[in-house]
This record gives C-alpha cells, sequence and structure tokens, in this order.
C-alpha cells in the first residue's frame, strides 16, 4: 500500500553529513567502543551509588536530606536532556558530548569529595547535568555515523551493556562500599571517563558545525522548568507531600503554564529548542507514546520486582541485582534478533506491535503473583516482560531518529530519552502510589485497625525484610500476602497502561530506512543545519 506523500518524499541528494556515514566496519567499531563505555558510565551511576547510600548517611550525616542527593541528579538529568540535544544539532555533537562527559566526570570527582550532604547533593546535581548529555549523545551520535537500515547490527551491544549494569551495578557497588569506601562509587567513574573520552576524541570524525542561529534561551527556561515540575510531582507526591497538597497542585499548575507557554513560544522562535512539527510526523509522535509507556513499564518493574522476590520469597538482597537477571535475558536475547532481522529486511513496523503485545502479556501474567509463587514461574513471567521490552527498546529509538532529518537528529534522540525518562518517573510514582494503598489496605483487613502498621514499626509499606524477620509470624504472613496483593495491583494497572502502546504501535507506518536505498523522511528538503556552515575535522 503507497504511503501518503508527506510521508514519503523522493529522494534527497546527500549532504555532507550523509555522506560523514560511509564509514568502514572497523571505524564504526572503534567509535563503539568510546560510546559503550559511555553508556555504561550513564547506566552504571545511580545503581551503584544507590547500593552505597546507607553508608554515606551514616559518614556525612543529614539522613532527611537522603532523597535529594537522588532528585538533585535526576531533575538536573532530565532537564538537561533535551538541551544536550539542540545544542549538539545546532554546533555539533562530538563537541558537546565531550563537553557533557567532561561536566559528568568533574561531578564525579567532586561528589566523592564531598564533606557534608548539602555539598553531595550540589555536586550531584552537576554531575547530573553531565549526564543528561551521555545517553542524547551516544543516541545521536550512533544516528549520525551509522544509517537506520544497518544499526541493528549495533544495537544488541547497547542491550547487553543495559543488562550488564542493571545487573551488575548493585553488586559492583556493594563490593565497593564494603572494601574500599564510598567515595569510590563516583571515583570509579574517572577511569571509565576518561577511556570514552580518549577514544571518542580520537576516533570520533563529524562535521564541526559553525551556527549562526541563535540559542532559544527563552524555550530552555520554559521547558527545564516545566520538566522540573513534573519530576518533582513525581519524586514527591505520596512521598513528601500529599497528592492532593497545595505544594503538588501548585507544582501541577507552574508545569502546565510552562508547558503551555513553550509551546507557544516554540511556535515563533526561529531556533526552536524543540521544533514541534516533529510531532507533524505520525511515526515520531507515535513512537515518543510508546517509549513513555516502555519508561513507564521497565522503571517501575525493575523497583517492585525485587522487592516482592525479597519480601514474598525470601530473596537475599545482596544480590538483588541478580534477581532482575531473566527480565535482562530476554531482553538482551530478543533485542540482538531483532536487530538482525531488521537489518537483513529493512522492516521493522511487526516488531513493535509484537513487542507492545508480549510486553503487556508479561504485565498480566506477573500481576498473578501470589505468595505461592514458585521462583522459576516468577522467572519465566518476567523473561515474558522482558522479551517485550527487547523488542521495543531500540526500535522506538530507531524510528524516531528514521523520522527526522539529519539536522533534527540529536533533537529526535533526545526528545526519546525524554519521554522515557519522564514516563519511568511517572511509572515509579504511580506504582508506588498503587503499592503502598494496596498494602496498608491489605495489612488493614487481615490485622485491623490497630495492628496494621507493622506491629507498631511505622508505615507498612516500608518495611525492610530485616525488620520484617523481627515481628510476630502472624505479622509476617499478613505482610507476605499485602506485599503479593500490591504487586497484583501494580502489574495490572501496569498492563492496562502498556494497552495504550498497542493502539499506538498499531498505526505506526512501514517508510522505508534510510541506508537501504530508502528516501529522506518527511522535512523542508534541507539536511543541514540552518545558517550554519559544517567543516570536517
Amino acid at each position: 500500500m503507497s504511503q501518503p506523500k508527506a510521508d514519503n518524499p523522493a529522494p534527497e541528494k546527500k549532504t555532507s553529513e550523509e555522506e560523514e556515514q560511509a564509514r568502514s566496519p572497523r571505524e564504526i567499531r572503534l567509535v563503539m567502543v568510546g560510546l559503550v563505555v559511555t553508556m555504561l558510565l550513564a547506566m552504571l551511576d545511580g545503581l551503584i551509588v544507590g547500593t552505597a547510600m546507607p553508608t554515606i548517611v551514616g559518614d556525612l550525616g543529614g539522613a532527611e536530606h537522603l532523597s535529594w542527593v537522588v532528585t538533585s541528579y535526576t531533575l538536573a538529568t532530565a532537564a538537561s536532556t533535551p538541551i544536550w540535544g539542540k545544542l549538539g544539532d545546532l554546533y555539533g555533537r562530538k563537541g558537546t558530548f565531550l563537553t557533557s562527559i567532561v561536566i559528568f566526570l568533574v561531578g564525579s570527582a567532586l561528589s566523592g569529595l564531598s564533606q557534608n550532604m548539602n555539598e553531595l547533593i550540589g555536586f550531584r546535581a552537576l554531575q547530573g547535568l553531565g549526564a543528561g548529555g551521555l545517553m542524547v549523545g551516544v543516541m545521536s551520535i550512533m544516528g549520525a555515523l551509522v544509517p537506520p537500515r544497518d544499526r541493528g547490527k549495533y544495537q544488541g551491544m547497547f542491550a547487553a551493556v543495559m543488562a550488564l549494569a542493571t545487573i551488575g551495578g548493585p553488586l559492583v557497588g556493594g563490593f565497593i562500599t564494603d572494601h574500599l569506601s564510598w567515595h569510590w562509587t563516583f571515583y570509579i567513574n574517572l577511569p571509565l571517563g576518561a577511556v570514552a573520552l580518549a577514544v571518542v576524541m580520537v576516533t570520533l570524525k563529524l562535521p564541526k558545525v559553525r551556527s549562526k542561529a541563535r540559542i532559544d534561551y527563552l524555550g530552555a527556561v520554559l521547558l527545564t522548568t516545566g520538566i522540573t515540575a513534573l519530576t518533582l510531582i513525581t519524586t514527591w507526591g505520596g512521598q513528601e507531600y500529599a497528592w492532593g497538597s497545595k505544594q503538588i497542585l501548585g507544582l501541577a499548575a507552574l508545569a502546565a503554564a510552562t508547558l503551555i507557554a513553550f509551546c507557544y513560544v516554540e511556535q515563533r522562535v526561529q531556533e526552536p529548542m524543540l521544533p514541534l512539527g516533529l510531532f507533524k510526523n505520525l511515526n515520531f509522535t507515535l513512537v515518543s507514546i510508546i517509549g513513555f509507556v516502555v519508561g513507564f513499564v521497565m522503571f517501575g518493574s525493575t523497583v517492585f520486582l525485587p522487592l516482592y522476590q525479597q519480601i514474598v520469597q525470601g530473596a537475599s538482597a545482596t544480590n538483588s541485582g541478580l534477581l532482575l537477571m531473566p527480565m535482562m535475558f530476554g531482553m538482551l536475547v530478543v533485542s540482538l534478533v531483532v536487530g538482525q532481522a531488521v537489518t537483513k529486511t529493512g522492516k521493522y513496523r511487526i516488531f513493535p506491535i509484537i513487542g507492545t503485545i508480549v510486553m503487556t502479556a508479561g504485565m498480566v501474567l506477573l500481576s498473578t503473583l501470589s505468595t505461592d509463587t514458585s521462583s522459576f514461574v516468577a522467572s519465566c513471567w518476567m523473561v515474558v516482560l522482558g522479551a517485550g521490552m527487547g523488542f521495543l527498546m531500540q526500535i522506538t529509538m530507531l524510528v524516531a531518529q528514521n523520522s527526522v532529518e539529519l539536522k533534527d537528529m540529536g533533537v529526535a534522540s533526545s526528545t526519546a530519552t525524554l519521554f522515557r525518562t519522564i514516563g519511568g518517573s511517572f511509572g515509579v510514582a504511580l506504582f508506588g502510589a498503587l503499592f503502598n494503598n494496596r498494602v496498608a489496605a491489605t495489612m488493614k483487613d487481615r490485622l485491623g485497625e490497630a495492628a496494621a502498621n507493622g506491629g507498631g514499626k511505622g508505615d507498612p509499606s516500608q518495611l525492610s525484610p530485616a525488620a520484617l524477620k523481627a515481628l510476630p509470624a502472624p505479622v509476617q504472613d499478613a505482610y507476605h500476602h499485602a506485599v503479593a496483593n500490591g504487586m497484583h495491583t501494580v502489574f495490572l494497572w501496569g498492563a492496562g497502561v502498556a494497552v495504550i502502546a498497542v493502539a499506538a504501535a498499531l498505526f505506526i507506518r512501514e517508510i522505508p530506512l534510510r541506508g537501504a536505498g530508502a528516501p529522506a523522511p518527511e522535512g523542508d528538503g534541507k539536511a543541514t543545519e540552518p545558517n550554519a556552515e559544517a567543516v570536517a575535522i
């Protein structure tokens, strides 16, 4: 069936940036070493630091500020992500990528040198500012180097890094904390970052862009404010403040006002921070929705599955990363197979459809977890969920990048990353609220109003495995059932959200991938930056 003209324009003459993609496999593999190390750097940090947080608090004090160590990093990362993408498009991807790595490493070094909690919070924000450019830089540079048709050869590499980071991060963090000191959870970034810097500087050759366009400062401020407000809502809602509190409602109003103003401004500036015209492309809009749902499901699952296995099935918290291995295994294997299939056939539309259906099925299966579910059965359901995400993790980025012109590769990559990040924030927040309410309700039903607070130990939804063992057997049994019921609620709601991704996937169009004799995506026919002069370096 023929596609609408807007989605299938006549082939464009190759520009200098497109010609830069014609590289030997050896050249690409050398650059990929630096990109893979950088991606590992970005993913390992939060997992390693999370394991060391109790020790950090014990050393520096200031437990009341603990949440801000994570929040400052998350806020800075989310807010800077779209800005890094646009700066790469305007001024060259190599320079902005190297700058983000340097900022991340400086933030890491200073975090390790922190003498009190306030310093750590500030330096973690600096580190997060750099982290916002790491993932975006990796994806946009890969998009500039490798045509979409050939990108499947390399996407399995990134899936493997994700699995390695998720499984190994907590283990490495625990080892460093126990045998070295918590300072090294930050210092470990320095040698990895040095390798990434050296490899990228030596091997990566991209056009250096001298842009005459003015930065959209107002758009950047409005977008940053809106994203910050949304992140604080998902971080504080139901935790620091009640969902109906004036603080949360005020943040919601601020987010709505600034994002509406941002949309107004972006339609009137010469070089918008986030060109809203990108969303006129149906595929780009649909994969942004799917990316949001994937983040929602993935981050929510990785938070609550280990809790179930530790509390209900009695698994060791020390090996919490290993508990997710079945899901990561499913994700890795499927991602490798899908990548090779896309490279061989050039077809991709079927994979988001299959992936969203399998992901939804995985959430439904996990909603059946109970106190009697064996570890083997739970692992099988996790494999199903991981397989569904394996169909989607790289495909959504590939389709997003194939839907835009090369001049917008950075902003497309950052937008896809941003939607996934915000989806993860909303997933953790919503799942957390649902889980806590269901646990509290189950404890009340089984033990009565007076005993529902965990035998006087506080919020029943926050009991640790160690604290639980100190409680009477009836309370432990009630809590096991409460956690299982909480899992049922979380994953059933998650399946409902995943259905949205299924609906979006059904409308994706099969636009030929660049690099396979395909036409360029819709646009104005200009594949170079406006008011910019490209100089190969």
